[in-house]
């Protein structure tokens, strides 16, 4: 659910969840590969879940 009223935050709302899915799926890509894994392999559910802390405990510490 989007949370913005007007057009511009709409567009930024978007825009921000889209560059998080796209580091996420960075990060399953970079942590799959040194294991051999295919990165399709693990779960998108639990890559968010092990990130979110690391993120919000240290801002600035990750850079999309």
């Amino acid at each position: 659910m989007l949370s913005s009223k007007p057009p511009d935050g709409i567009l930024q709302q978007i825009w921000a969840h889209l560059l998080v899915h796209h580091a996420l799926r960075e990060l399953m890509v970079r942590t799959a590969a040194p294991r051999g894994l295919d990165p399709d392999r693990i779960s998108f559910t639990e890559t968010l879940r092990s990130a979110r802390p690391s993120v919000t405990l240290t801002p600035g510490s990750f850079s999309p």
